[in-house]
């Protein structure tokens, strides 16, 4: 990271004149250990999907069966994050890891469905210790296999309806914070209907109160996809990748990652600010700034595919701009 630093030093411009994106091809030094970086061209996304038990205790404006049909619409090609995977020129796969409808015989999925949906959070644990441990081991096994293809830089989506409600969950039990900082509308709840959203969080927080392992606070309070994210990250920041994180699903899993291996999270790139009000709260707990502010809060993994070209940008300067004049 020094070394970036005095080369920007010697470019052929203003000290300081490309603002951010100098820090962010600093920290691209950091995470790849080489100085300059190498520019990211193989791209990859996985986007993890499952679903959530709380749902049908009123935490989302739609039904859980609507995970199934998305999922199918990903497989397809047609869904928002895979238009912009097509853009950046990114490999794009779906895996269900805990989805509730059957989605056996759909063509385009990676099964490795640990269970079908968790239980509500607001009643008792989400899931069993082993599935959690299952769960992250499904997200590492994504990660490797992405690293095993060549891909040079990596995104995890997410799709699974009720999922904004555990990741408040997770921020508000990791950043101390109280569930109306972190509670927000997710796929378009009404908002009389957020006071009930509210309530679920608090239930699941008094439940889990004790809990301080990120393993057991997966179990209790988390998602299934949210768990095998974590597992991603964790996995994918430790073979010194470039990871570009998405909105508050993202960052409730990379809290938990950053958890379970200390400096997972300053290997990350934040992509976006998402509109949840989760997502400021975990950017301000790891003190981090993300590229991007574009009113994002549909998930998937949309704002951090939107952010690779600014990472790509970012690393071709500090490599091929021309020095100063001797």
């Amino acid at each position: 990271m020094a070394a970036a630093r005095a080369r920007w030093d010697t470019r052929a411009k203003p000290p300081g004149a490309l603002g951010r994106l100098e820090a962010l091809a600093v920290h691209l030094a950091g995470i790849t250990a080489q100085s300059p970086p190498p520019v990211p061209i193989a791209p990859a996304v996985v986007v993890f999907a499952g679903d959530h038990g709380v749902v049908a205790d009123g935490a989302s404006a739609w039904p859980s069966e609507v995970t199934t049909a998305m999922v199918a619409t990903m497989a397809a090609g047609a869904a928002a994050v895979c238009t912009f995977a097509e853009v950046v020129g990114a490999t794009f796969r779906v895996v269900d890891v805990g989805v509730a409808g059957d989605l056996d015989g759909t063509a385009g999925i990676e099964h490795t469905k640990v269970r079908p949906g968790t239980a509500s959070i607001a009643r008792g644990p989400a899931m069993t210790v082993d599935e959690a441990l299952a769960a992250l081991a499904v997200g590492r096994d994504a990660a490797q296999r992405c690293l095993d293809g060549g891909a040079d830089l990596l995104v995890a989506g997410d799709m699974g309806i009720g999922n904004t409600t555990p990741s408040a969950c997770l921020i508000a039990a990791i950043c101390g914070v109280a569930a109306t900082k972190v509670v927000g509308p997710g796929a378009g709840l009404p908002e009389d209907r957020l006071p009930v959203k509210v309530a679920l969080v608090e239930a699941a927080l008094r439940r889990a109160a004790h809990v301080t392992d990120p393993v057991e606070l997966l179990a209790e309070v988390g998602g299934l996809e949210l768990a095998a994210i974590a597992g991603f990250y964790e996995h994918a920041t430790a073979s010194a990748v470039p990871v570009v994180v998405d909105g508050v699903i993202a960052l409730a899993s990379l809290l938990v990652a950053d958890r379970l291996r200390p400096g997972t999270a300053a290997r990350c790139i934040a992509g976006h600010r998402s509109a949840e009000p989760g997502a400021s709260v975990a950017l301000a707990h790891l003190e981090t700034a993300p590229l991007l502010d574009l009113d994002l809060r549909l998930g998937e993994g949309t704002g951090a595919v939107l952010a690779i070209p600014l990472v790509q940008a970012a690393a071709r300067a500090l490599r091929d701009m021309a020095g100063l004049p001797v």
